[in-house]
């Protein structure tokens, strides 16, 4: 399944590198690339030489919502692994 139509908040994503990177001045939300979500199994060794960061996806740019028993805020989605260039 491919996802597009989401926006990063304080960061954004270099091309170049294929990594998130820090935003650039004055630059709060910057558009994601489409993403392709491909089932795997979880694996416990990231990519060499690089960092994951686990983005949170929510339904809208208000994180607010209320709490569900599994301790998210309704307005969560999922976690998505993004190679990072910064340690979290």
């Amino acid at each position: 399944n491919l996802i597009y139509g989401l926006y990063m908040e304080g960061a954004r994503w270099d091309p170049t590198s294929g990594r998130l990177a820090e935003s650039s001045s004055k630059q709060l939300f910057t558009e994601m690339p489409v993403i392709w979500l491909k089932p795997a199994l979880p694996t416990s060794e990231p990519l060499a030489g690089c960092t994951l960061y686990n983005a949170p996806v929510y339904k809208t740019s208000v994180r607010r919502g209320t709490l569900s028993t599994t301790g998210h805020s309704t307005n969560f989605v999922l976690f998505i692994e993004l190679p990072s260039e910064v340690d979290q």
